[in-house]
C-alpha cells in the first residue's frame, strides 16, 4: 500500500511541478497575464511549486525503505524521473499543440525503461 501511495503522490507532485516549470509559457495567451513581468511569473511558479513540495516530501518519506517504505533512494529517484517525463510528455502533447512526440523521444524513453529495470535489478 505504501508503494501505491508513494506513486500517486509522486504523480501528483509532478503534475504541479510541470505546471510550475512550463505552464507559465502559456500565460501569454491569457489576458490577465499580459502586464506581468518576470518577477511576477516567478512568484506564481513558486506558488505552484509549493504544492509540489507539499506532496513530494510525503511521497519520499512514505516510500523510503528506512521509514518502512518499499524503495531505496536510487529507486525513488528513478521512479520520480520516469513519472516526470511521462507527465511532461502528456502535458506537452495536450497543452502545447505545436510540439510533437517523435521517434527519438520514444527511443529515449525506451532507454529510461531500461534504466528503471537496472535500478530495480537486485
Amino acid at each position: 500500500m505504501k508503494a501505491l501511495y508513494t506513486l500517486l503522490l509522486l504523480i501528483l507532485s509532478n503534475i504541479f511541478m510541470t505546471f510550475a516549470w512550463y505552464g507559465h509559457l502559456k500565460f501569454k495567451e491569457m489576458s490577465w497575464s499580459h502586464n506581468l513581468g518576470l518577477p511576477a511569473i516567478i512568484l506564481i511558479s513558486w506558488g505552484i511549486a509549493l504544492f509540489e513540495y507539499s506532496v513530494q516530501v510525503p511521497a519520499n518519506r512514505i516510500g523510503f525503505h528506512e521509514n518502512g517504505g518499499p524503495f531505496n533512494l536510487w529507486q525513488l529517484k528513478v521512479i520520480q524521473e520516469v513519472i516526470s517525463l511521462v507527465v511532461f510528455s502528456l502535458f506537452t502533447i495536450f497543452v502545447f499543440k505545436n510540439e510533437h512526440f517523435r521517434l527519438n523521444h520514444a527511443i529515449g524513453f525506451c532507454f529510461l525503461i531500461l534504466a528503471v529495470y537496472f535500478i530495480f535489478k537486485k
